[in-house]
């Protein structure tokens, strides 16, 4: 007789929350050394992710480490960090990777959006 495993009671993580903000494992690495470099509490930073208007193509990124969440703030949980998004922000932002570069020509955090219909040439603001 075949046994079945019960699901989980566990909050989805990871590939499972597409339908939020994706955070890689690299970006997910570079989050926790900054968290470590500043001596923040490991357990009460949030990424807060969001948009807000202005850059050259109409929106530009949000990435803060605050220990400041709101009620109404979407919750996702990825290789160990807490993101956070405001309901407006994950409009734009729903389905967005989050991956870390260190490459020779710069090192920073990019956005794979696929809500953008354009962007800026440093990668930092969006039109939607």
């Amino acid at each position: 007789m075949a046994t079945t495993t019960p699901p989980s009671t566990t909050p989805a993580t990871d590939a499972a929350q597409a339908s939020g903000v994706v955070l890689s494992a690299i970006a997910a690495r570079e989050i926790h050394r900054i968290i470590e470099e500043q001596e923040l509490d490991k357990d009460k930073v949030r990424l807060r992710v969001g948009v807000k208007g202005g850059g050259c193509s109409g929106f530009s990124y949000l990435l803060d480490l605050t220990e400041t969440q709101k009620e109404t703030d979407e919750v996702f949980v990825q290789h160990g960090v807490t993101i956070i998004v405001d309901p407006k922000s994950l409009l734009y932002l729903n389905g967005t990777t989050i991956d870390f570069k260190d490459e020779i020509m710069g090192r920073g955090f990019v956005f794979g959006n696929p809500n953008a219909t354009s962007t800026c040439g440093c990668g930092s603001s969006f039109s939607a």
